[in-house]
Order: C-alpha cells, then sequence, then structure tokens
C-alpha cells in the first residue's frame, strides 16, 4: 500500500506539525487541498489538544495528522537551574527585569502518563506522530487497534531502526536543514546528516516509508526527494508565513528580512534551528555553562522573550526556521499546495 493510499490523501504533501505556529485553520486549509495538515501539539495540554483536534474535524473532511513530543521526562538538577538563571541575569538586566527563581516544565511528554493517548483515541486523527522518541508499546498498541497511522521523527540511522523495530508506519527522516528542534533521541547525539542523504541511507536498510523533512522550500526540492526513494515531502518554514498561521508579525516579518539561520539548544535546552538572532550573539558563547534538562530552559526563555518583546525588542524571538528561507514565498496554505504539485509535475 502506498503512503498516499494509507493515509488516504492525494498528494504526497505533509505540512510539518509546528507547535505554536500551527492551528485548525492553517491544517484544514492543506488538508483541505489533498495535502497531509498538521497540528503541532506538544505545547497544549490534554483539554487544549482535544480541542484543537475538534475544531480542525470541524473544518476539514480530510485527513491531518497529530503530533506530540516524546521525550524520556528528566529532573532539573537545582545547581544547573541556578547557574543558568545567574548567567542569563545580564539578558533581563537589558530590560530592567529580574529572572525568575525557579524553572518549570513547562510542556509534558507523551511518555509521562497516557492523558494524550487518550486524547487521540477519544478524537480517532487519522495519524499521530512523535518527535524526540517513540512511545511506549502499549500506546503504540493502543493506536494500531484504533486503525491510527503512526510516524516517528529519525535524525539518523539507528534511530530509524529503533522506529521500525517498534512497528511504527512511517519513518519521518529529518535532516539538518531542518527548522525548529531536531527531533534526536539524546540530546547529547546528533548525527547533523543533510536530508537527502539520510533519506537514501535509511531507505537503503529500512523497510518503512520514508517522509524527507528538512529544507524543502518547492516542488523541484520535493520532487528530486522522491527521486530519492521518499514516498512523501514535509515543509514546515515554507508555510509559517501563511496568514492562517499563529505565527506572529515580527515572525513573519522576519522570515523575508533574513536569511541566516543557526542551530542553538540555549531556548529551550535541546538544539532547534532559528533565525540568527539575541541568543547566537549574546547567550551561545564559548563560557557558556551547562543547560538545564528540556523543558525547564524553556520557561526561562519564554520569560525572556515576553519581557523583550513588551519592549519592542523582537530579537530574543523563538523564530525557528530551516536553513533555506530566503527561498519562502508570500502564499497562502491553499495556494502554496497548489503550487508544489505544479512544481512537482514539471520534467
Amino acid at each position: 500500500m502506498s503512503i498516499l493510499e494509507l493515509l488516504e490523501i492525494k498528494h504526497p504533501i505533509f505540512l510539518a506539525p509546528m507547535a505554536g505556529v500551527s492551528t485548525p485553520e492553517l491544517t484544514a486549509e492543506v488538508s483541505n487541498q489533498g495535502a497531509l495538515g498538521a497540528l503541532g501539539l506538544g505545547a497544549n495540554t490534554p483539554d487544549s489538544a482535544k480541542a484543537q483536534i475538534l475544531h480542525t474535524q470541524a473544518l476539514t473532511e480530510h485527513p491531518f495528522q497529530v503530533n506530540f513530543f516524546c521525550h524520556q521526562p528528566e529532573q532539573l538538577n537545582p545547581e544547573t537551574a541556578q547557574q543558568w538563571i545567574e548567567y542569563l541575569g545580564p539578558q533581563f538586566a537589558k530590560f530592567k527585569a529580574q529572572p525568575p527563581k525557579t524553572l518549570n516544565c513547562i510542556y509534558p511528554s507523551f511518555l509521562d502518563n497516557d492523558d494524550f493517548l487518550n486524547v487521540v483515541l477519544d478524537t480517532e486523527p487519522k495519524a499521530v506522530s512523535f518527535h524526540f522518541g517513540i512511545p511506549y508499546p502499549h500506546q503504540i498498541q493502543a493506536l494500531k487497534q484504533a486503525g491510527i497511522v503512526t510516524m516517528v521523527t529519525a535524525t539518523n540511522l539507528l534511530e530509524a531502526q529503533a522506529i521500525e523495530a517498534a512497528g511504527i508506519d512511517i519513518i519521518i527522516a529529518q535532516g539538518i536543514e531542518a527548522g525548529g528542534h531536531r527531533g534526536i533521541f539524546n540530546k547529547h547525539i546528533d548525527a547533523a546528516i543533510k536530508t537527502n542523504d539520510l533519506v537514501t541511507l535509511i531507505r537503503s536498510h529500512c523497510l518503512c516509508p520514508v517522509v524527507a523533512a528538512g529544507g524543502i522550500m518547492n516542488g523541484e526540492q520535493a520532487r528530486n526527494m522522491l527521486k530519492l526513494g521518499a514516498s512523501a515531502v514535509q515543509l514546515g518554514t515554507a508555510f509559517v508565513q501563511c496568514k492562517s498561521s499563529n505565527a506572529s508579525a515580527a515572525y513573519r516579518q522576519a522570515l523575508f528580512s533574513q536569511s541566516m539561520t543557526q542551530i542553538s539548544a540555549s531556548l529551550s535546552g535541546r538544539p532547534a534551528r532559528g533565525l540568527f538572532g539575541a541568543w547566537h550573539k549574546f547567550v551561545d558563547a564559548p563560557q557558556r555553562p551547562n543547560l538545564p534538562e528540556y523543558p525547564y530552559t524553556y520557561d526561562i526563555a519564554k520569560q525572556l522573550i515576553s519581557i523583550a518583546n513588551q519592549q519592542q525588542d523582537t530579537s530574543y524571538g523563538a523564530f525557528w526556521a530551516g536553513s533555506n528561507v530566503a527561498q519562502i514565498r508570500a502564499l497562502e496554505a491553499a495556494d502554496l499546495v497548489n503550487q508544489l504539485v505544479l512544481e512537482m509535475q514539471l520534467n
């Protein structure tokens, strides 16, 4: 069975599930054009995740995926946390503000309990994908019994093989060019493989369908990935600028005015590629102390971003973007899907 048949979609195009940026409207617009829309729900509570899924189902009868974070829960090291709070003190002082005294775990993991699993089973979206790791066997089994297609991000061959061995249906091959968080299982191990090489590597060792993700901005790039053996392509950065996304005005403007991206773990505690900004200029110094565990690091980052924004300084924003952001186009979601399809069909 082809990936199009498995997911009941018309085009081999996936919207990347971008937490904080995806909306039911953007998801539905992509799905209504025959591609696979996506809701990034990793930053949601179970109740808000369920509400977003139901809202999306009210906007489209077509398939879409939902995405959750599957990181291994970690305990916060108080000493490391205090060192990081003190290190960021001068950044807060720029805005005449004080850093927080403690850090909180702001993003739950799918592995914490079965609350998110129950949301998926109750709402039955067509597919569910996972970032940072693989669900527990009983969770995978429950999703399979419900007929829900499962997908997990891989950044190297061993992750891909573990995904296949776990019985997951589809491997998302995330190359180093991808914007946003790296899907690495172990935050200390990143093979940093280019998307085309990763697709080739996984296809030569795994039988699961592979979706190419990372640096894809147009139909020609998508077509090249399909020629390498990818069954579909996934795009995120190209869709952030759509009016139906939840991106801020500053984020949208930055996408069209900047072209330099850099990977940093200083915002969240896990490496992620975004537009070059204050974190890369002032925080990622060689003497930077060890980072607190994910997502505790993200807690203080979000507070600093909020304080900076209130004083009209958007340079600290988490403006995630892929390495080919310079190729971004001002197109709404439906038009972008249609344009991609046309470009993919050209010889």
